[in-house]
């Protein structure tokens, strides 16, 4: 059975609920965020629905200096990447847990519908790892081997005495080879991944998260049948972001010139903070005037990338997102009571 949830007005006349809130999809299912709260919900074979839900305040909000423009995007990208690994290995867990089946919770006659899993202690250790070997492997495909088929490709266009830094010498013309390659590998990654059943069914839940995070802009009921007719496409997509982040890279990039290849290559991950804040801000103006023909030059081809990166989603997918959304708002009110604000659902 579904809950609606109501958004109260202020005196004002706005809505409490203008709050920012944003997901991801995960195995099986989504992870929605609000301010201070995240709440996973996850399908399970026999139909039910694994909720995990916990509070996360925000970085910027316990740190003031983190809410600088730029310095902001940094923080936010960190902190969502850290919840995000979070959320896929809880949501594969319950995925595991399911297929070998829980025996005991069945003879106990326990509901999965409203309790989720338990959730062993969190090996703390695994999540570096995993944070680690990403950020690794990142900087490997998008930085190390673009920088060296560019630096090959650059010599070949530009036959030069053996002492000259053709590279050094060519750096605009380097730089826009780079972001190309770069550009070329993420599609390429994408639309190889895209193919695999599981990922598409990933890709769904993507587009699940997208259609209920706009009926909560809208200030509809949250609910499967508000979700149906909404887009599949979002502006704050994290697939958008990383366009901005490949098109922002090579103006940086090529505004930081450096003589020592070790600091040519160095300098691309020593300035991917800056990178990532600039394009997160970048982000944010182009969701919030979506309408400025400018933004919409800036939105277009991460919408067009989400032609890809999102699926049309059936109803229980939509349950899912719906009952995730619902999980984190519920939170988000606890909290906001215990600090004495308004609740934003009732």
């Amino acid at each position: 059975m579904e809950t609606r949830l109501r958004m109260k007005k202020k005196q004002t006349g706005k809505m409490d609920a203008d709050i920012l809130v944003g997901g991801q999809a995960v195995i099986e299912g989504v992870m929605m965020r609000t301010p201070r709260a995240v709440a996973i919900a996850v399908r399970q074979p026999d139909g039910g629905i694994a909720v995990m839900k916990e509070r996360a305040p925000r970085w910027t909000d316990r740190f003031p200096v983190l809410k600088w423009p730029v310095i902001r995007g940094t923080a936010i990208l960190i902190q969502s990447l850290i919840l995000g690994i979070r959320a896929l290995n809880w949501s594969a867990e319950v995925a595991m847990a399911a297929e070998e089946g829980d025996k005991k919770e069945a003879a106990e006659g326990k509901s999965q519908e409203d309790a989720a899993p338990a959730r062993p202690k969190e090996n703390r250790w695994l999540l570096i790892g995993s944070l680690v070997f990403s950020l690794a492997a990142g900087v490997a495909l998008f930085v190390l081997v673009p920088y060296w088929l560019s630096a090959l490709i650059t010599k070949a266009a530009f036959p030069a005495v053996a002492q000259t830094d053709v590279v050094h010498e060519n750096w605009l013309f380097f730089n826009l080879v780079d972001g190309a390659i770069r550009v070329v590998f993420f599609l390429a990654y994408i639309l190889a991944i895209s193919l695999m059943k599981d990922i598409r069914r990933v890709f769904q839940y993507h587009g699940a998260e997208h259609k209920v995070v706009h009926v909560w802009e809208a200030k509809e009921p949250i609910a499967v049948a508000s979700a149906r007719p909404k887009s599949t496409l979002h502006p704050r997509c994290g697939t958008s972001f990383l366009l901005y982040v490949m098109a922002v890279s090579i103006v940086v990039f090529t505004l930081f010139k450096f003589d020592w290849w070790v600091l040519k290559v160095a300098s691309r991950v020593v300035l991917l903070p800056l990178v990532a804040g600039i394009s997160y801000e970048l982000v944010r103006l182009s969701a919030r005037f979506p309408g400025n023909p400018f933004c919409r030059v800036l939105i277009a081809p991460g919408l067009l990338l989400q032609r890809i990166t999102t699926k049309p989603p059936d109803d229980a997918m939509l349950e899912v997102s719906v009952r995730a959304l619902q999980e984190a708002l519920v939170l988000e009110d606890e909290i906001q009571a215990e600090s004495g604000g308004k609740p934003t659902a009732a």
